[in-house]
């Protein structure tokens, strides 16, 4: 089960609930009382550690550079369409 992409025939029960086989939670380091986000994707269900979103969403705009204030450049090009429009 350590293998990557491993695949696990699970049943849904009562109410809803799914039982993550123990194989494969050790595999994803998941523990009891480990909080996941769970989220509808393409017709799949996905679950998720909060952090491992965390470290995405990071990874992902770790390129935008700190100093620009993007707030602040959208704040001057509605002024500026403002007074165009208010001339």
């Amino acid at each position: 089960m350590q293998q990557a992409g491993a695949v696990v025939e699970v049943s849904l029960g009562r109410q809803g609930r799914l039982v993550i086989p123990a194989a494969l939670r050790r595999s994803l380091g998941l523990s009891e009382g480990d909080t996941l986000v769970a989220r509808q994707e393409e017709g799949r269900l996905v679950l998720e550690k909060p952090e491992a979103i965390k470290q995405r969403l990071r990874a992902r705009f770790a390129r935008v550079p700190a100093e620009r204030q993007l707030v602040d450049e959208l704040l001057a090009e509605r002024r500026q369409q403002a007074l165009r429009e208010g001339a």
